[in-house]
């Protein structure tokens, strides 16, 4: 079984192949650039602000195997550069507006200011890939979970979520549930890519991400963590995602930052891949997940929050495809609590426990 897997691998000599990191301050885009200059890839990180990365210059390391290019999305041709000699591109970058407020015409403000420029951007950077057809591999795309729903189109629940569940823009625009600007986001551009990529014959596979915490290397506390400690910090603007996704999938799923980062490796090299992946260790009741959270962390001036109970149905959030192929975690439940505690410790955006 192990040898038949292995030869799903395409042969890859991590000091003879380069990769291209969209999107390199961003929580997995940054995790990502160290783990392949760890496994001893040559990386070309792309950053719209190339002077906000100075303080992972000292975490990443990488002497000249690491390169780092200034590139807009927004630009046309702002990727040429870096792509150059890549055997593969990990479009990570992405705009984490979760919700507009306080807009007048909302829908026509979110499409254009938001969607179009998201579609714009994915587009911009597979034109960059046509380029250099013949020496870039595989392009794959960081989706996300808020793509996902568990209900079917009479709004019945699914015992089992996998990739063929997606969310319809019509249902989302209609709902405006909490996150639904980043996940109308990624819906357009994740199809764009699809269409863009069949139209032009360049393989493209996108990893649907589930709530991904752990460590981080970011300036500040990345969205995903601040959405997974809502139930213990209070903050409401988060609470309401974390509550919103519970109520559409019927459970949470959870990545550790690493696992995440080796399932986008995982599927750049193995040759079988083909499509969407959901990357989710497990599947977590928000009533279980508020419990796990506060047993592992609780302070007296924080106030736990009362969460609706959406548990009735729970959904197994499935990851079989991706299995399938004979990807593993690494990472727990436990694991990923504590260590996303102990970094927002760390970091003080958790006040310590006297």
């Amino acid at each position: 079984m192990e040898e038949a897997l292995n030869k799903m691998v395409m042969k890859v000599d991590p000091s003879s192949t380069t990769y291209c990191v969209t999107g390199a301050t961003g929580y997995i885009g940054s995790y990502l650039v160290e783990i392949l200059l760890q496994r001893g890839y040559k990386v070309h990180a792309t950053l719209r602000d190339p002077e906000k990365s100075l303080h992972l210059m000292s975490v990443w390391g990488g002497g000249d195997r690491l390169r780092l290019f200034k590139a807009d999305l927004n630009e046309e041709g702002s990727f040429d550069e870096a792509l150059k000699g890549c055997d593969g591109v990990f479009h990570v970058a992405a705009s984490m507006e979760f919700n507009v407020d306080d807009k007048q015409n909302i829908e026509s403000y979110v499409q254009e200011n938001i969607i179009d420029p998201a579609i714009k951007g994915t587009l911009n950077l597979l034109s960059s890939c046509l380029k250099y057809k013949n020496s870039v591999k595989r392009v794959v795309f960081t989706s996300s979970i808020s793509t996902i729903t568990a209900k079917d189109n009479d709004g019945k629940w699914k015992q089992t979520v996998d990739e063929s569940c997606q969310l319809q823009p019509h249902h989302v625009w209609n709902t405006q549930a909490s996150g639904w600007v980043y996940a109308l986001s990624k819906l357009k551009s994740e199809e764009a890519a699809f269409k863009f990529a069949k139209e032009n014959e360049i393989d493209l596979v996108s990893v649907i991400t589930t709530t991904v915490a752990g460590p981080f290397f970011t300036a500040n506390v990345p969205s995903s963590l601040k959405v997974l400690l809502s139930p213990i910090t209070g903050e409401p603007q988060f609470y309401k995602i974390l509550n919103a996704v519970n109520s559409r999938m019927g459970s949470i799923g959870l990545v550790h930052i690493e696992d995440i980062c080796n399932a986008h490796i995982f599927l750049m090299e193995n040759e079988k891949a083909q499509g969407r992946y959901i990357c989710s260790s497990l599947s977590c009741p928000l009533s279980k997940l508020a419990n796990l959270l506060h047993q592992h962390y609780s302070h007296p001036n924080i106030k736990r929050v009362a969460e609706n109970n959406y548990d009735k149905v729970p959904c197994e959030i499935s990851s079989n495809k991706l299995n399938d192929l004979g990807f593993s975690y690494k990472h727990g439940l436990e694991d990923i609590i504590n260590q996303t505690i102990m970094c927002c410790l760390d970091y003080g955006y958790l006040p310590p426990i006297s």
